[in-house]
C-alpha cells in the first residue's frame, strides 16, 4: 500500500499525488466533451450491458490509471451533458465553473456539517449564507433562520414538519415532539396546487398523515392555484370538522414554471391561523433579477421558503436550503447528544447545525453559494436569470406563430410546454407522434427534451436553464422537431 496515494496531507509526496490525480481526471473529463450533443451514448439495454461487463470489486486493485481509462471509455462519454444547449428536459441545470471548483474543495476537505468541530469554517459560512438568503427573501436576518438540505424534497419536508408541529403547539396546545400525533391527526389538511411537486404527498405519508391529508386545489388557465377554489375547499373542510393547517404556494411549478398568487395565499393563511409555505425550489432565483423579481412578490409574507440552488442558480447537485421566518420554529428538530452537540459548547459559541436538520452527516454545500454569489455579483446573476426567462418568452411567441404547434401557457420563468399537432390526426395519434419525436431526438440527434401530460394529452417541454441558449438555436430545434413527425 502506497501511503502517499491514500489522502491529501502535508506530506510533499501526497500533495504531488493529489495534483496528478486531479489533473489527469480533469483532462479526461474535458476531453470527453467531444461534441455539442446533450447525449451521445447508447440506448438503455446496450448501456446496461456495457456497465454490467465490469467487475466492480476485483480480487486485486487495478490502480487508478486503469480505472480512469475505463471511465474514459464507458462512463464519461455516456453522461448527459446539462451544459449543452441541446439539453432542456428537466429542472436540471448546467454547473457554473466556480461551482465545480467549489465541489473540489468540498470533496477534498470532506467536512461534516452536524457539529462545529467537524466543520469550523464551513459552519460559519453556512450561518452567514443563510442570513444573506433570509434577507434576500424579505425575512428579518436576526430573527429568521435556515439550513441547507439535500434538495427541494427535503426542504419541503422540513418546512411541512415544522408547520405541523407549530400548528399543534400554537393552535391545539399539543406537543408532537413529546407525545406523537394527536388523536385527531386524520383530520389534518394541507392544501397545494393540483400540479404541485409530489413531495407534498410523500411528506404527508412520512409524517403519518397520509395522502388523504393532501387537498389538491384546481389551477386556472395560467396553471396558477385558483384562489376561489382554495377558499371554498378550506371552508368545506372546516364545516366537515377537518383541520386545515397549511397551504403550499408553488413558486414555479415543475412543468410550467407557473407561480401561485403568493400575497393572497399568505393573507388567507393568516386569516385562518395556518402556516404558509412557499415551494420556490424553481422560482426562487427570480429574486436576483431586477426585471422579474416582481413575479415572486409576497414571498416575504410566508412562514417558510424552499430554495434550490441546483436548478435556476446553476450550481452542482445537491444544493438546497429551507428558510424559516421565525428561528424558534426549528425547535422540533433540536436534540442534544453528549457525543455530538453538547449544550455547554453551544453556550460558549460553538454552533452545531445538527439541531436544525433532519440529517446528521451533511455536506458543506453552502460554500458553493458563498463562492458563486461573490464570483458573479448582482450584475452577473441578473444577466443569467434574465437571459433564461427571455429565451422562454421568445420560444413561446414563436410557437404561437407556427401552426404545427400548440402551446399551453405564457411562461413566467423559463419553462415552455407545447405539442406538435397534425390536425388531420386524432388526439391519440398525435400523442404517439410526440412520444416518438422525443425518443428520436435523444437517440438520433443527441437532443434531450421533456415530456409531460396536460389535460390527458402528451406534450413536450423545454426547460431553459442555460444562458448559452440563443434564439437561433431555439428556431433550429423547432425545425428539427417539426421535421421528425
Amino acid at each position: 500500500m502506497q501511503k502517499n496515494s491514500l489522502f491529501l496531507t502535508d506530506d510533499a509526496d501526497s500533495k504531488q499525488a493529489y495534483l496528478e490525480i486531479i489533473q489527469k481526471t480533469a483532462k479526461a473529463v474535458a476531453e470527453s466533451f467531444s461534441n455539442g450533443k446533450a447525449y451521445d451514448g447508447p440506448e438503455p439495454f446496450d448501456l446496461k450491458k456495457e456497465i454490467a461487463s465490469y467487475s466492480i470489486l476485483p480480487e486485486k486493485g487495478l490502480g487508478y490509471d486503469k480505472v480512469l481509462a475505463d471511465l474514459s471509455k464507458s462512463v464519461l462519454p455516456n453522461f448527459v451533458r446539462p451544459a449543452s444547449t441541446d439539453y432542456m428536459a428537466h429542472l436540471h441545470c448546467a454547473s457554473l465553473l466556480e461551482g465545480i471548483a467549489s465541489e473540489l474543495i468540498i470533496g477534498t476537505y470532506n467536512q461534516s456539517m452536524d457539529s462545529w468541530d467537524q466543520a469550523p469554517v464551513a459552519t460559519e459560512i453556512e450561518v452567514e449564507v443563510v442570513k444573506q438568503l433570509c434577507a434576500l427573501y424579505g425575512f428579518d436576518r436576526e430573527t429568521s433562520d435556515g439550513v441547507f438540505t439535500s434538495g427541494g424534497s427535503q426542504s419541503n419536508m422540513t418546512a411541512l414538519l415544522l408547520a405541523r408541529d407549530w400548528f399543534c403547539k400554537t393552535k391545539l396546545n399539543y406537543d408532537v415532539k413529546k407525545f406523537g400525533l394527536p388523536e385527531n391527526y386524520r383530520k389534518f389538511r394541507l392544501y397545494t396546487s393540483e400540479i404541485s411537486h409530489f413531495s407534498m404527498e410523500k411528506t404527508c405519508h412520512i409524517m403519518g398523515l397520509g395522502y388523504e391529508a393532501v387537498v389538491k386545489v384546481p389551477v386556472d388557465s395560467r396553471q396558477k392555484m385558483d384562489l376561489a377554489a382554495l377558499k371554498s375547499l378550506i371552508e368545506k373542510d372546516k364545516a366537515a370538522g377537518n383541520i386545515p393547517f397549511c397551504v403550499v404556494a408553488t413558486v414555479g411549478t415543475t412543468d410550467f414554471g407557473s407561480i401561485d398568487p403568493i400575497n393572497e395565499i399568505a393573507a388567507l393563511c393568516a386569516e385562518n391561523g395556518m402556516w404558509c409555505h412557499a415551494d420556490a425550489a424553481y422560482g426562487s432565483a427570480a429574486v436576483l433579477s431586477d426585471k422579474y423579481r416582481c413575479r415572486i412578490a409576497g414571498i416575504e409574507k410566508v412562514d417558510s421558503v424552499t430554495v434550490d440552488f441546483h436548478k435556476m442558480f446553476f450550481l452542482p447537485v445537491s444544493c438546497s436550503a429551507v428558510l424559516i421566518k421565525r428561528a424558534e420554529d426549528f425547535e422540533p428538530l433540536e436534540l442534544h447528544a453528549d457525543y455530538l452537540n453538547r449544550e455547554e459548547d453551544e453556550e460558549d459559541g460553538y454552533t452545531n447545525l445538527v439541531g436544525k436538520s433532519m440529517q446528521t452527516t451533511r455536506r458543506g454545500d453552502a460554500l458553493k453559494v458563498w463562492v458563486s454569489f461573490q464570483t458573479r455579483g448582482k450584475d452577473g446573476w441578473n444577466e443569467l436569470i434574465n437571459t433564461c426567462v427571455e429565451n422562454a418568452l421568445y420560444l413561446y411567441n414563436v410557437l404561437k406563430s407556427r401552426s404545427e404547434f400548440s402551446v399551453v401557457t405564457e411562461p413566467e420563468l423559463s419553462s415552455v410546454v407545447f405539442r406538435l399537432v397534425d390536425s388531420s390526426l386524432s388526439d391519440e395519434a398525435n400523442d404517439e407522434i410526440n412520444k416518438k419525436v422525443r425518443r428520436a431526438l435523444i437517440h438520433e440527434k443527441g437532443v434531450v427534451i421533456g415530456q409531460t401530460v396536460v389535460n390527458g394529452r402528451v406534450h413536450l417541454k423545454f426547460t431553459l436553464l442555460n444562458a448559452l441558449m440563443t434564439h437561433e438555436k431555439l428556431d433550429s430545434l423547432l425545425d428539427t422537431i417539426a421535421g421528425l413527425k
